[in-house]
């Protein structure tokens, strides 16, 4: 399977994925736990449906020493036991914010108010970039058909 665009051959790509990259870094260097990020950036590639990302976060969280069990409980995660409550305020706050147009009204302030109370402003501030920053990530990989299963961990850095 071939992607439709090769964005990582074309300039104009390079380009923008330069600065979407760049936004992606202040959120990984921010005081956000690397644990929360790669789960929320799991979590909004599955209900995305973005096979590359999930291939290439899923084998970065492995790679950090993510367990399976957690790996494979992240779509499950209200019924699984094995997440905390900064890490299930996280993921309620990344479902929400990437099912903005399904949702009236976006993310819910029950939603915010429980993720305030596990995150300063800053690791908030850093958790919405994150949601946003993976959401353009998973809409350009599905919409040119970015094939996913050859990625290996630190490919990208």
């Amino acid at each position: 399977m071939d992607a439709r665009l090769n964005m990582f051959a074309s300039p104009f790509a390079a380009k923008f994925l330069k600065h979407i990259n760049s936004a992606g870094k202040v959120v990984t260097d921010s005081g956000l736990p690397a644990t929360t990020q790669e789960l929320v950036k799991i979590r909004a590639s599955q209900i995305n449906g973005c096979g590359f990302c999930l291939d290439m976060h899923t084998k970065e969280a492995a790679a950090a020493g993510e367990t399976g069990l957690r790996l494979n409980l992240i779509a499950a995660w209200r019924e699984a036991t094995v997440f905390t409550d900064a890490e299930r305020a996280a993921l309620e706050l990344a479902e929400q914010g990437t099912r903005i147009a399904d949702a009236a009204g976006g993310v819910s302030d029950e939603a915010w108010a429980n993720a305030a109370k596990h995150y300063d402003e800053d690791q908030l501030a850093a958790l919405v970039g994150l949601i946003a920053v993976i959401n353009a990530y998973n809409r350009m990989n599905v919409m040119v058909q970015q094939p996913a299963g050859d990625y290996q961990p630190g490919m990208f850095g």
